[in-house]
């Protein structure tokens, strides 16, 4: 997981005033990166209209709908974090992983990351998480 990735798509200090509003600033750091084009953010707001991308422990896994595929330059996550937190339909998120993906890639984001969701401790290291490096090797499963 750490090759989809880099310092410069974690935002650990972020504010949104609304859930859509978190997903567009997800997409606009995928843009940003270089791993999607613009009309991928469009399609990760679709995505949500349809099912809900909330998966518990305070986080969300934004990502594009099938459809959205061609719109994807390079497979690449981007950890946003909302120290001030988003309803996210009744729920507190503080952290969105968002996810770009143009094969079935995403499959194996997705495991990798309920894996380390999955521990509480883990989850809870994420949400106040404050240094990019300490992301990176968490989802990473790397030694803390």
């Amino acid at each position: 997981m750490a090759d989809l990735l880099t310092e410069d798509a974690i935002r650990l200090q972020e504010r949104a005033g609304s859930r859509d509003e978190a997903i567009r600033r997800c997409g606009e750091v995928l843009v940003e990166v270089g791993a999607v084009s613009q009309d991928y953010v469009d399609a990760m707001l679709a995505r949500e209209q349809s099912i809900s991308t909330y998966i518990g422990e305070g986080v969300a896994i934004p990502h594009g709908t099938l459809n959205s595929k061609e719109s994807v330059r390079r497979d690449a996550l981007a950890v946003l974090r909302f120290p001030d937190g988003v309803d996210w339909d009744g729920n507190d998120v503080r952290v969105c992983v968002a996810i770009a993906a143009a094969g079935d890639g995403h499959v194996d984001i997705l495991a990798s990351l309920a894996e380390v969701l999955m521990d509480p401790a883990a989850a809870e290291s994420l949400r106040n998480a404050t240094d990019a490096g300490f992301v990176i090797r968490l989802l990473a499963k790397e030694e803390l």
